[in-house]
């Protein structure tokens, strides 16, 4: 397998290099122990009509995405890394997942939800742009600074939990006898929303080079996301809200009034909701602010808001919880501040020291 060391650095669908401090092939070791493990104790399905099906899509969206890198002569990307491979489990779960590397993993639940051809294109071509991006990569590079991990295994159940699938990854440390780490680990953590984003973008237009419809796929997700997300493990792991919706609309509109896809990055920027795509009924940018910070600290911040949290270096959206940015690896430090005259204020403040209004 070629190393990543051997390929350009810059993403083909981006143009730019992502942040990366792993060893890369110890992190895709990792990962594959993991998918391997999972495939040889479960039950496949791929002989029936479904996981044919599920073949028959997947190798049509891989294809599309080969096709389209030999083009733009970026084909190094993905020859000799990604070993594409996919199965269909017998498994209840409404979930799916592409592995870094290529690997694809769908539970038989997931026809619940995916009905037709082009929701189940859209949610392969979705899951498989989190791996063309490098999602997993980056955020498990962000983690290894921050604790300094070096241990290939815990790298790859580290990236068994983001991708939803927190059972492989306590899998794949009980084999490497890391389970000492008890609930330290990380369990069905989502991506976050830039990348989503991101692979919103992405998976639409690798339908869309593949011949499907990619209009109906805002219609899907408002259909099954919002409050019935609960309901299924895979929209419950996928962060919805009508500013991703509107994202979808607006790259739906971009990808089907674009004629050359091939002289410059597909995605330079990270997409962004338009306020003209934007139902104010369902989410105001209070509400999305308030998704991204933690409980405990958002009654402290002001409602009217209407910004999210940004590295302050790079720019890239974080989580409350981030303590260093996925993007560029910068420690970040969030300030809390007064609601009434902005000072300054501590996590676990009830007023503020220099007006006295009520924090809590």
């Amino acid at each position: 397998m070629m190393r990543k060391d051997d390929r350009s650095p810059l993403n083909p669908f981006t143009g730019k290099e992502h942040y990366d401090s792993v060893d890369d092939d110890k992190f895709l070791q990792g990962c594959f122990q993991g998918y391997y493990q999972e495939i040889q104790r479960s039950q496949l399905l791929d002989n029936t009509p479904e996981g044919q099906a599920i073949i028959q899509v997947a190798v049509k969206l891989i294809n599309t995405v080969n096709e389209f890198l030999m083009k733009i002569g970026r084909y190094d990307y993905v020859d000799g890394y990604y070993e594409w491979d996919v199965h269909l489990i017998a498994n209840n779960s409404v979930n799916a997942c592409c592995m870094p590397g290529g690997k694809i993993m769908v539970y038989s639940g997931i026809f619940s939800i995916a009905n037709t051809e082009e929701r189940l294109a859209f949610i392969l071509a979705h899951e498989m742009a989190h791996a063309l991006l490098d999602h997993g990569r980056t955020r498990a590079s962000a983690q290894s600074t921050k604790d300094g991990v070096a241990t290939a295994a815990w790298i790859g159940s580290f990236a068994l939990d983001l991708v939803g699938l927190g059972g492989l990854g306590n899998l794949a440390r009980a084999a490497t006898n890391i389970v000492n780490m008890g609930s330290q680990y990380f369990l069905m953590q989502p991506w976050g929303r830039d990348q989503e984003f991101e692979a919103d973008k992405l998976g639409m237009f690798i339908c869309h080079l593949a011949g499907y419809d990619i209009r109906e796929v805002p219609k899907f997700w408002r259909e099954f996301a919002g409050d019935n997300a609960s309901s299924f493990d895979f929209f419950s792991t996928h962060p919805s809200d009508e500013k991703r919706i509107a994202v979808m609309v607006e790259s739906e509109k971009e990808i089907l009034n674009t004629t050359d896809f091939y002289s410059k990055p597909i995605m330079p920027e990270t997409p962004k909701a338009k306020e003209e795509y934007m139902d104010s009924n369902k989410t105001n940018g209070s509400q999305g602010l308030q998704s991204q910070i933690s409980r405990d600290n958002s009654s402290k911040l002001n409602s009217s808001t209407n910004a999210s949290l940004k590295c302050p270096k790079c720019g890239y959206d974080i989580g409350s919880d981030d303590q260093f940015c996925v993007n560029c690896g910068t420690k970040i430090e969030i300030e809390l501040k007064c609601s009434n005259c902005g000072s300054n204020v501590a996590a676990d403040d009830m007023f503020c020291t220099v007006c006295g209004n009520k924090l809590k």
